[in-house]
């Protein structure tokens, strides 16, 4: 059972510049990924895909591999996720080298937790589902929303007007951290995200999209106040 991680960094950030190598707290933010990916010893390749030759060496430094670089067509702002693990995937096949599973863990996600990585690659393993990545609940009823039009306020939907709260159903989104998937699903339907994906639903705390740098000092605010949690309980 061949295991491969693959972050995906490229070098083209525009809202943060330089974003997947910029130091967070000490280190490139990159790293975190990386040690991340060593510290579960289940894969059998650790790589990085980039097109840019500063992310490589520092991705080297870390330990990880960049075996090739990253294709042009795959390095602009409309490739998808998909198409670039599709792409290194590929290239691999053409060195003679396959995958069983693989997992996608975005450079940017300081705020992984070991504990749900091994959960999705038991969940995949076990339940035999061709994804599993995290997800993490909206802190409000969805069904609730609001919409604004030319300063007038409307409900997005109106059918749950007088419905409670607590009587809604919960809605989640992508915490934006992981993809563990089966290599052969996966590339046999051409998506990450099939009918027979699973999730592991982690906390609030612990999510943070970084797209901008209040996002970036509220992912490491909670960086900070995350590892003190465990240290308090070492």
């Amino acid at each position: 059972m061949k295991t491969i991680a693959i972050i995906p960094a490229r070098g083209g950030s525009k809202r943060i510049p330089r974003k997947n190598i910029k130091d967070f707290l000490g280190k490139p933010i990159i790293a975190y990924s990386i040690e991340s990916a060593f510290s579960l010893n289940m894969f059998d390749e650790v790589m990085v895909s980039t097109d840019d030759r500063e992310i490589a060496e520092v991705a080297k430094k870390y330990g990880a591999k960049v075996p090739f670089m990253r294709s042009e067509k795959n390095a602009d702002d409309l490739a998808t996720t998909y198409d670039v693990l599709e792409e290194v995937l590929l290239s691999y096949k053409n060195l003679g080298r396959e995958f069983e599973y693989a997992c996608c863990i975005y450079p940017c996600a300081p705020l992984i937790n070991l504990v749900y990585l091994k959960e999705a690659f038991n969940k995949i393993t076990s339940i035999n589902y061709d994804t599993v990545f995290p997800l993490s609940a909206f802190n409000r009823p969805i069904q609730k929303a609001y919409k604004l039009s030319d300063g007038k306020v409307d409900f997005v939907y109106r059918e749950y007007d007088l419905i409670r709260t607590q009587d809604l159903e919960n809605s989640y989104y992508d915490a934006g951290q992981f993809y563990f998937f089966r290599v052969e699903n996966v590339l046999s339907k051409g998506m990450l995200i099939t009918t027979n994906t699973g999730g592991v639903v982690v906390s609030e705390i612990e999510v943070q999209d970084i797209d901008n740098e209040v996002d970036w000092q509220l992912a490491e605010i909670k960086y900070k106040y995350l590892n003190k949690i465990i240290s308090n309980h070492v």
